[in-house]
C-alpha cells in the first residue's frame, strides 16, 4: 500500500514531464524555419534515409517560399505554440490538486486520443507522408501514458489506497 505522499509525488513528477513536453512542443513551433534549416543540414551530414531527408527539404523549401511571399502565415504556428503553452498552464491545477482537477487530466487524455484521427484524416488531405503521420500520432500515444498513470494514481488517492 502506497502512502498518499508517494502517490502525490509520482503524480507531480509525471505531470511535470507532460507539462515540459507541452512547453517544448509549443516553444519549438515559433522558430520553424530556422529549425528546419538546421535539421536539414544535420540530416544531410549524417546520412539518414533519403526519403526522410527529401521530405524535410520539401518542408523547408515550402516554408522558405511561404515566409518569403506570405510571412503572416507563420502567425498560425505562433498560435499553435500559444495553444500548447496555454494547455501547459491548465495543468497547474492538477499539479496543485489532482483530485479536484482530475477533469483536466481526462481532458488531456481525450486530446491525446484525438491526435490520432486528426493525423489520419488531415495528413493525407495535406499530402503528409504516411510515416510522418505515424510520427505525429506518437505525440498522442506517448502523451497519454503519463496522463493515464496520473489518472490512476489520482483515483487511488481518492479511495485512500
Amino acid at each position: 500500500m502506497e502512502t498518499q505522499a508517494r502517490l502525490l509525488r509520482r503524480i507531480r513528477i509525471l505531470l511535470g514531464v507532460f507539462v515540459v513536453g507541452l512547453i517544448l512542443s509549443g516553444v519549438t513551433a515559433f522558430p520553424l524555419l530556422w529549425e528546419l534549416k538546421l535539421l536539414a543540414r544535420w540530416l544531410a551530414w549524417n546520412g539518414v534515409p533519403p526519403r526522410l531527408l527529401q521530405w524535410i527539404l520539401i518542408v523547408r523549401d515550402g516554408l522558405i517560399d511561404t515566409y518569403g511571399k506570405y510571412p503572416w502565415l507563420a502567425y498560425g504556428t505562433d498560435w499553435l505554440a500559444f495553444g500548447h503553452l496555454m494547455i501547459a498552464v491548465a495543468f497547474i491545477g492538477p499539479l496543485r490538486d489532482p483530485q479536484r482537477n482530475i477533469w483536466i487530466i481526462e481532458f488531456g487524455m481525450i486530446a491525446c486520443v484525438m491526435v490520432i484521427p486528426l493525423a489520419f484524416i488531415c495528413g493525407p488531405i495535406r499530402g503528409i507522408p504516411f510515416y510522418w503521420t505515424l510520427i505525429d500520432c506518437c505525440f498522442g500515444v506517448f502523451g497519454i501514458i503519463p496522463l493515464w498513470l496520473v489518472r490512476n494514481y489520482t483515483l487511488r488517492l481518492n479511495t485512500g489506497e
